[in-house]
């Protein structure tokens, strides 16, 4: 009888490199690529929520929340483009090393690279430069830590291990609060422990896990048309990835709404004295929730195979708590509201990253339609501040904002009973 082998082991029988994956993967195997994914999303949200705002408000105190809108919508804007490119390239990668793994690891140094660039500024321009090679950087390595889920996780453990690794966008933000604030003081050395922190989680993934190789014989020729028109996914002939892409755009144009001026709405409407520390505390109420759905939902969801329950529901939890910033501008109601929030969006992390998964139109392009799926996480990040300073200087301030931001995450959770290839 052939022993059965774990699809972490270097030496395993693997299956084709593009064939539905059926070995189970290893806890272990999970724990390294969640460490991956925690350094990406440490990297990109704790300068988004902490470090970019107390910069820009001693470089432009009179024009920060201008300052911030650009800085972020034009990293947003890189991060639309270098994700599906980047993917794009690493489906085509054929190293000894694998398509993911090289990527991976140049991302993190060049992400990193792009955090000391911004640390090191003075003016806004500057700034916006630093944080746009970061982008470029983190999302060549976002295309690399997204993928494995869909190139080795059986459907039947998909949302769970979508569940920890979902899980990491909160608590990345958790300990990068944690290093910025407590552990480390100063702009400067906040950036250069993240850049140091976002190589070193990656390399347990990169050294320790070993992925098929993609046969040169299998990498199409290039041709420059071709390869540009691929990035475009026609929802047209695959309706359900279009849905996919929609439902996710609005709840995360919900949520950037939300979050983007957390900061300087618990400054100027809470009244909170310490707003760097009332963020610190509002994430990890927001984490620790999103902890206690994340990962059982998603063991549920694979037990019993159904997604789009799951994804309704979180975008009325996450709707309600939107409306609770919007009422009630408080501290206690604020931190309601984040364990609400914190709850349904851990529901999302794990149920729609395995419910994308299985939208996808072809293996052999994995990598890139991901990143086309995750332009629905960085374009409202363009989006948001484009509709939120406007929205606070004349529709209503913050309630009028997070009132949007309700809204707008309904109408993404209602769409996704337009897919109907998956449960």
């Amino acid at each position: 009888m052939t022993p059965a082998h774990s699809a972490d082991d270097a030496d395993a029988v693997c299956p084709a490199v593009l064939a539905e994956p059926t070995v189970p993967v290893t806890a272990p195997w999970t724990a390294s690529l969640s460490l991956a994914t925690l350094a990406v999303f440490m990297a990109f949200m704790t300068p988004i929520q902490i470090l970019l705002p107390l910069q820009l408000e001693h470089i432009d105190p009179h024009d920060k929340n201008a300052a911030l809108s650009l800085v972020t919508g034009l990293g947003a804007l890189v991060a639309v483009i270098a994700n599906p490119l980047a993917g794009a390239w690493s489906d085509r990668t054929t190293s000894r090393f694998g398509r993911r793994r090289p990527w991976i690891l140049g991302g993190a140094l060049a992400g990193a690279a792009g955090l000391a660039v911004t640390a090191s500024q003075h003016t806004v321009a500057g700034v916006a430069v630093g944080w746009c090679l970061a982008q470029a950087g983190l999302n060549a390595m976002l295309a690399g830590v997204t993928t494995p889920i869909a190139d080795r996780v059986p459907l039947g453990q998909r949302a769970q291990v979508s569940g920890w690794t979902g899980l990491m966008q909160s608590v990345g933000l958790v300990l990068g609060a944690l290093v910025t604030t407590l552990l480390v003081t100063g702009v400067l050395s906040g950036y250069v422990t993240l850049a140091v922190l976002t190589v070193a989680l990656a390399l347990p993934f990169v050294l320790r896990y070993a992925e098929p190789p993609l046969p040169p014989n299998l990498r199409p020729a290039f041709d420059a048309r071709a390869f540009a028109r691929s990035l475009w996914v026609s929802p047209r002939r695959h309706p359900d990835f279009g849905w996919a892409w929609l439902t996710r755009f609005l709840i995360n144009l919900g949520n950037a709404l939300g979050t983007l001026y957390l900061f300087y709405f618990l400054a100027d409407a809470v009244h909170h004295g310490d707003p760097g520390t009332g963020v610190l505390i509002l994430t990890l109420v927001y984490t620790a929730c999103a902890a206690l759905t994340a990962v059982p939902v998603g063991v549920l969801s694979d037990r019993v195979g159904r997604r789009k329950g799951f994804v309704v529901l979180c975008a009325l939890v996450m709707a309600a708590a939107a409306l609770l910033l919007a009422l009630f501008h408080t501290w206690p109601s604020t931190l309601a509201a984040a364990a609400v929030l914190g709850a349904g969006y851990g529901v999302y992390l794990a149920v729609d990253q395995a419910l994308v998964t299985q939208v996808l139109p072809e293996a052999a392009d994995r990598a890139k339609d991901l990143g086309v799926i995750n332009i629905a996480n960085s374009g409202p990040q363009v989006l948001a501040p484009a509709l939120a300073s406007p929205v606070i200087a004349h529709l209503g301030g913050y309630t009028g904002l997070y009132t949007a931001a309700a809204l707008v995450i309904l109408v993404g959770g209602l769409l996704v009973g337009r897919i109907r290839g998956v449960a």
